[in-house]
């Protein structure tokens, strides 16, 4: 098939290798406004090259892989759908709430399948994890923990554009949680403060945060978020339930350090980027998409779920704002 990728930042340039190397793809054809990143591109995939998204979608592509910036999102997705082409998109849908709902109708009027890249779902301890919650080995959950450490913060410029560590970080734990779950979020407070950079604090972000939220069955889910992890990249799942707990990310690279007297876990090289911690479910992911293109399969991770993921990150914001709990429902238009 033929694969085209709107988008050669750092991501865009990430995916574009990996497809690269999947059996299904035959070729690529690529857009981005910086003519070195599509040069680069060009010679390294044997990629073709067009001056504009809209070149790239009368191209004959069978796919289209969105990595551009976040404003552009909406557009691109909306005009790929236009076409009849299915979309891989990274997250989010769009910077707003009332822009991703405008999305969401569109796309499901359309019967055009559309991706959105959350990558965690294709990470095989997250898959297992779930596995283990729908066979009921754990019994009714009552805990589950997720944690997105990063090693360093992100420049300026991507906070001041970012929306906050709820909408950028902690989306990422909100969507695993309802995903491994299989339950919704009925209410959320959270709370942050600042320990470390000043321009976050500048931005009105905060640099480290944490969030409770109550699952429609009365599970409680607790989420922490730190630009600060001097570690690593620290990203872990936990579930507890009535009759077994288990956790994701309990390996020999994991960025902790026991003190324990004779403890000798973790061993190994601490993850340092999200991109090591998370490549094989990057490929994994990409190789779902290809599936999607050729029809074997529905979208993995609708527009609806990366909406709801959104949603949540909408009420933690607006609980972190305000010093108390907010329903989803209050965030819901």
């Amino acid at each position: 098939m033929r694969i085209g990728i709107m988008g050669l930042g750092r991501i865009g340039s990430f995916h574009a290798e990996t497809l690269a190397g999947l059996d299904g793809v035959d070729s690529l054809v690529v857009t981005d406004p910086v003519a070195s990143a599509v040069a680069t591109a060009t010679a390294r995939f044997g990629a073709t090259a067009t001056g504009s998204p809209e070149a790239l979608l009368a191209a004959g592509v069978d796919g289209v892989v969105i990595a551009a910036a976040t404003d552009a999102h909406p557009d691109l997705i909306l005009a790929a759908v236009k076409a009849g082409i299915p979309v891989f998109c990274e997250k989010p849908v769009a910077r707003g709430v009332e822009e991703s709902l405008e999305v969401l109708r569109a796309v499901e009027s359309s019967g055009v399948e559309v991706h959105i890249g959350y990558n965690r779902r294709f990470d095989a301890s997250c898959a297992a994890a779930r596995r283990a919650v729908l066979s009921g080995e754990l019994g009714d959950l009552h805990t589950v923990r997720s944690t997105t450490l990063d090693p360093a913060p992100p420049p300026p410029a991507y906070v001041a554009v970012s929306g906050g560590i709820f909408r950028d970080c902690g989306v990422h734990d909100f969507d695993i949680v309802r995903w491994v779950t299989g339950r919704e979020v009925v209410e959320v407070y959270a709370t942050g403060g600042n320990r470390g950079a000043e321009y976050i604090r500048e931005a009105g972000d905060v640099d480290t945060a944490s969030a409770l939220l109550t699952l429609d069955d009365g599970t409680i889910a607790v989420i922490s978020n730190s630009r600060h992890n001097a570690r690593g990249h620290d990203v872990r799942l936990e579930l507890h339930g009535m009759k077994d707990s288990i956790a994701v990310g309990l390996e020999d690279r994991l960025p902790l350090r026991s003190v324990e007297p004779g403890t000798t876990f973790p061993a190994g090289t601490p993850h340092t980027f999200f991109m090591d911690r998370f490549a094989d479910a990057y490929r994994a992911e990409l190789t779902a998409f290809t599936e999607v293109v050729a029809g074997i399969r529905t979208s993995p991770c609708t527009v609806a779920d990366a909406v709801e993921a959104s949603l949540i990150a909408e009420a933690c914001t607006l609980s972190l704002r305000g010093h108390r709990p907010v329903r989803l429902d209050e965030v819901r238009k």
